[in-house]
């Protein structure tokens, strides 16, 4: 008998179930491959920029801090977390497009959604046990993972998997945390990237009111912009404490009323989780102004034109010839459909491996 054989066993396992869930997340191929996934900039334009690794670890950090706050369980939001970008494809939300589109362009109506990907990838395309496909996640993780915040009732589910989530409901308190915390890492780290990279400046973003006021917090701390790193740390560090003692202090009376922890919370309801509206008003502009200035600059819409052409090219190779796909891939054909094996390969690729798989088949992108 092996040592840790005497103290653990699947039906008693000293760690709690949600934590559990956390583990099995971290220790999936799908996570590591995150590390080479676009979150804004490629992966392979330098080391500072963030990945979708990066985030979800962000995320999970942010939501853990809020959660701990509101009284809600932390290890469930850090579970959720950290899998909420797993069924993301290479290239971000631009290779989830061209992939969505190639596949309705065929006339596979479902298309590609990452919501429903990061599902799949945790209850059935992750491979860890010989009984049974998946991560073995508990139910509350997987319905945040495929909800996010909102009621997730889409025509191509399957009706056993709506019997199972209710998904004219919405998910667990815990689950819309995460929502709001992934809306707060993204905002402050594209901007940091963003700055670094010389796409945008911070007199671009004065445009924003919320900007202003944080540019004001770091300000008084008599760091200036010729401070550069420190600058660029001290503003993201002040605009995510802004947030997140914001929606405490605006989602703390509204969890706390009892009404709400209840494990579904009906659809027509306001939500607990949130911003007082004029903050809310706030952050949409500033939404729109990164999207104008940052995600439309010209460099990175050339860097995503170039992905979206490679998963076109592979989409369109692949279904030709399927004898190109891995073993691990190839083997399913049997018996699951070739446009869904395809689709889930392409969108399991790294940014690297797509770009090399792709030029091996046309030529340098």
């Amino acid at each position: 008998m092996l040592p840790y054989e005497r103290f653990y066993t699947i039906e008693k396992d000293f760690r709690a179930p949600y934590a559990r869930d956390r583990d099995r997340i971290i220790h999936s191929g799908s996570f590591r491959k995150l590390e080479y996934k676009t979150q804004v900039f490629l992966n392979q334009e330098g080391d500072f920029f963030r990945t979708r690794l990066t985030h979800s670890i962000e995320v999970s950090q942010i939501a853990r801090s809020i959660t701990s706050q509101l009284g809600l369980d932390d290890s469930l939001a850090e579970a959720i977390a950290l899998a909420h970008d797993l069924g993301h494809t290479p290239f971000g939300h631009v290779g989830g497009d061209a992939l969505d589109e190639c596949l309705r362009n065929d006339g596979y109506t479902n298309g590609f959604e990452h919501n429903f990907q990061s599902f799949r990838v945790v209850s059935s395309l992750e491979k860890r046990y010989k009984q049974f496909d998946g991560l073995n996640l508990t139910f509350a993780t997987l319905e945040g993972i495929l909800k996010h915040s909102y009621p997730y009732k889409k025509s191509f589910l399957p009706s056993v998997i709506d019997e199972m989530f209710h998904l004219d409901t919405h998910p667990a308190i815990e689950a819309m945390v995460v929502d709001r915390a992934d809306e707060i890492a993204y905002m402050s780290h594209d901007i940091d990237d963003g700055v670094n990279s010389g796409f945008i400046s911070f007199e671009d973003l004065k445009e924003s009111e919320l900007i202003c006021e944080i540019l004001q917090k770091v300000q008084e701390e008599g760091v200036g912009l010729e401070d550069d790193e420190m600058f660029r740390y001290r503003f993201s560090s002040h605009l995510i404490n802004h947030l997140v003692y914001s929606l405490l202090e605006y989602s703390k009376e509204k969890i706390d009323n009892s009404e709400v922890l209840s494990a579904q919370i009906d659809s027509k309801k306001e939500l607990p989780v949130g911003f007082e509206p004029a903050l809310e008003r706030k952050i949409k502009k500033l939404k729109k102004l990164l999207f104008n200035k940052l995600y439309q600059h010209k460099n990175i819409v050339t860097k995503m034109f170039a992905g979206k052409q490679a998963i076109g090219g592979l989409y369109s190779a692949l279904m030709q010839e399927e004898k190109m796909l891995p073993q691990f891939y190839y083997k399913q054909l049997g018996d699951r459909a070739k446009h869904r094996v395809i689709a889930d390969f392409i969108a399991s690729m790294s940014d690297r491996h797509a770009l090399s798989l792709y030029n091996e088949m046309y030529g340098k992108l």
